[in-house]
């Protein structure tokens, strides 16, 4: 007999309840349950970074947590980025070619989203450090830095 818990996430500012399997990850939660399917599912073991989110203010690889260790939890994922529009990171990943087959986007834009909350104004080295943990296997990490670059200058022209 397989048992479940009963979980209450506030996601992207909306509040879902729901039950999990202790074993449930967090990115199939998400993708099975709620329909977020913008967060991926690569490696399942942590190491490309494709399903990264932001949980309580901290980007975390939701194929090693668990759905009912996120359970009052505030998360955010890339749905969570644009407002009905672009959000400015996306808008420089587009414009300075930061993707190419999307895979490793999501996991590229929220760790980038992190970094931006915490330092709006990164260095080279702060943006690889940042990154470090995510792996993309077409576009080069060139573009993907630009469009880091980018996203900086576009929210503090946002913020003035």
């Amino acid at each position: 007999m397989t048992t479940t818990r009963q979980i209450r996430l506030t996601v992207n500012g909306m509040t879902y309840e729901g039950r999990a399997e202790p074993r449930t990850t967090l990115v199939d939660f998400l993708r099975a349950e709620l329909g977020l399917t913008g967060t991926h599912v690569g490696c399942e073991h942590g190491v490309c970074g494709a399903c990264t989110i932001i949980v309580n203010g901290q980007s975390v690889r939701s194929c090693l947590m668990l759905a009912v260790q996120a359970d009052g939890a505030s998360l955010m994922t890339v749905e969570g980025l644009g407002d009905g529009k672009l959000h400015p990171i996306q808008e420089a990943f587009m414009e300075e070619h930061g993707l190419q087959c999307g895979f490793c986007t999501p996991g590229f834009l929220m760790a980038t989203y992190e970094l931006l909350q915490q330092n709006q104004d990164p260095s080279d080295e702060e943006i690889k450090d940042a990154l470090g943990g995510q792996i993309c296997r077409c576009t080069g990490y060139q573009a993907i830095f630009r469009s880091v670059r980018l996203a900086a200058a576009k929210l503090k022209t946002a913020e003035a």
